[in-house]
Formats: C-alpha cells, sequence, structure tokens
C-alpha cells in the first residue's frame, strides 16, 4: 500500500503559497499549511487545510511543522521569502531568504522529508554577457551572489546554492518570473499597479517590461515537478516579456477605459525615483517604483521555459485571460 502523502507549504499566505493550496487541494491532497503567525490568514479562509504556525527563521519550529508519521510520505515547497524592490533593504531580508532556508533544509534532512521543492527567483541567475536566452543552471557553483544585482537576488542566489548543494536531500527548485494574478491579498506591487489602472487612478508609467506569468500556473507547474523532475533538476518558470505600457492598455480594453497615462522617459523617472521611494516611506505605503525596480524594467528578460513545457507540460495562459481574471477577483467592474 502506497504511503499517504502530505504537502508541507511555507509561507502558505502568500500569494504563490496561497495559490499553491489551492491547486493541491482541488486535486484532492492534504495540505499542511505553514503560516508566519497564528493570525488568520484572509489567503487561507475557506481552505479545507491544517494551517501551523512556523516562522522560517525558528528550526525547531519547523522541525516540528515537518514531523509526521513515519507512514507518510511529506513534500515540502518552501515558498517563504521576503520580496523588496526598495534600492536598500533590511537585515530581514538575508535572515528570512537566506538563513530561513538553511532553517528549511536542516528540518527536512532533521525530519526525513521526501522531497523539498524550493521556490527561488529568475533574478538568482546572472545575466549573461553580452546578453542571450536566460536557461537553467543546475549546479550550485553557478548561483554567485556578487554576480547579481540587488539584495533580494543576492539572498535567493545564496540559498538556491545552499539547496543544491545539500547532496543528501532530493530537492528540486523552480525559478518563477513575476508573479501576477488572482489570490494575491497582501497586493504586491504588480496588482496594485493592475488596481489603479483598472480604476482610473494611474496616470502615468515608466518604460520598460518584464517577464509576467500567472501565479496559478506557477502553482501547477510545481506540482508536477515535486512528483515527477529527477533529484536536483532546476527550472524556469517564466511567462512573456510584456511592457509595461502594453500591459496597461490591455487592462484599459478589457475595462473600457480610455488610454490616459503618460510613458515617463526612464531618465526622468531614474531622476525622480529616491524622492519617490521618500515619499512612499514617509506615507508608509509601497512606491510603484524604485531605483531597483527600473533597473530590473531595463534587464534582460528573456527568460526560456522551454525545459519546463517540455519535462514538466509547463504552458502558461495568455497574459490578457490572466488580467481579465485578476480584475474580477479585486472587483474592478469595467465601465
Amino acid at each position: 500500500m502506497p504511503a499517504e502523502r502530505l504537502w508541507i507549504i511555507t509561507g502558505a499566505e502568500g500569494f504563490l503559497g496561497n495559490n499553491l493550496v489551492r491547486e493541491l487541494l482541488g486535486r484532492g491532497e492534504r495540505v499542511r499549511a505553514l503560516t508566519y503567525d497564528s493570525w488568520p490568514q484572509p489567503s487561507l479562509a475557506g481552505l479545507d487545510c491544517e494551517v501551523v504556525p512556523a516562522d522560517v527563521t525558528d528550526e525547531a519550529a519547523l522541525v516540528r511543522a515537518f514531523t509526521t508519521s513515519p507512514a507518510i510520505r511529506s513534500i515540502v515547497v518552501h515558498c517563504a521569502g521576503i520580496v523588496s524592490i526598495a534600492s536598500h533593504v533590511s537585515k530581514a531580508v538575508a535572515l528570512v531568504n537566506v538563513e530561513g532556508t538553511r532553517n528549511v533544509i536542516t528540518a527536512c534532512e532533521r525530519t526525513g522529508v521526501s522531497r523539498l521543492v524550493y521556490v527561488s527567483s529568475v533574478h538568482a541567475i546572472t545575466e549573461p554577457d553580452p546578453p542571450r536566452t536566460i536557461t537553467e543552471v543546475d549546479d550550485a557553483a553557478g548561483f554567485d551572489p556578487d554576480a547579481v544585482t540587488g539584495e533580494y537576488a543576492k539572498t535567493k542566489a545564496e540559498a538556491t546554492a545552499l539547496v543544491l548543494a545539500a547532496g543528501q536531500l532530493d530537492c528540486v527548485v523552480v525559478h518563477p518570473g513575476g508573479l501576477i494574478g488572482p489570490n494575491d491579498f497582501a497586493e504586491s506591487h504588480t496588482t496594485r499597479l493592475i488596481r489603479d489602472a483598472a480604476g482610473g487612478q494611474l496616470t502615468a508609467v515608466v518604460e520598460g517590461g518584464y517577464d509576467f506569468v500567472d501565479a496559478r500556473d506557477v502553482a501547477a507547474a510545481i506540482v508536477t515537478a515535486a512528483l515527477e523532475a529527477p533529484k536536483g533538476r532546476t527550472y524556469l518558470l517564466s511567462g512573456a516579456y510584456t511592457p509595461v505600457a502594453e500591459l496597461v492598455n490591455t487592462i484599459a480594453e478589457l475595462t473600457g477605459r480610455k488610454r490616459r497615462f503618460t510613458v515617463l522617459p526612464l531618465w526622468f523617472a531614474r531622476l525622480t525615483a529616491p524622492l519617490a521611494e521618500l515619499y512612499y516611506r514617509i506615507r508608509r505605503t509601497k512606491p510603484l517604483f524604485t531605483t531597483y525596480s527600473l533597473r530590473t524594467l531595463q534587464s534582460p528578460s528573456d527568460f526560456s521555459h522551454a525545459r519546463a513545457t517540455e519535462e514538466l507540460g509547463f504552458a502558461p495562459r495568455p497574459l490578457r485571460q490572466t488580467l481579465a481574471d485578476t480584475i474580477a477577483w479585486l472587483g474592478l467592474q469595467p465601465t
């Protein structure tokens, strides 16, 4: 008789985490959702899963959360992490993204977890020089924090190397692009952009674009990778490069609004970014763009998900469909 299967998800209350929980429950799987604290999580409300508070910076708490009956085959998906587009980030980013991942690895080894799926980032991979299509890196030595830009990218590169270097652990790594889609309860910068554009509050966008991918498609690919991928395999889960102006134009079409926004030249956006960061810091709200995010919008975004498509059947849905679903989830009706 095959062992019973339990999925343990860190950061389950987050954007990708709660979409993954929904994907697994839709497949009839048993899920233990690990959350940062014990407060009720709106993103998990009404979902038939076991919710366990477990901070990834607390190794003992992770060991307790990962412990199961010997008859159960457990799969851990490590989604927890801090994403920041600030030019300067706090030490908490390294504590959670690097030391938290180290704790997850140790807890997996101590409790006999059968497989770990680590959610990295496309930014953990060093940008090729000269620019060319970016593909997977399968060895720990290929991830160099000093070769990537931004503290978020550096911490994800370091953490990815830790996972791939854990030789005794059966692990798989996925590198999602820019997540977009419904169920973003904390409202990432992209979801806020969609809300503002759909509601008519957005008056200007900056030059550049990004690789956007539906969080639901990433969640489905994670499940397949966990069940079918060879040990140590890595996958780029990217979507398609889309200029920000095109994204906003599509939102205008979907909501029946006129296109009333200005495309700010990059030099102007760079000049005003530090002031914008200060302004939003004073208001205690997230800025729509920062010096680091502007750099990201201009960085190489030619990511290939050919491996994931061939081996996992990964087929990201059209961005227009994702935007329509997100607008509906936000409750924004066409004018």
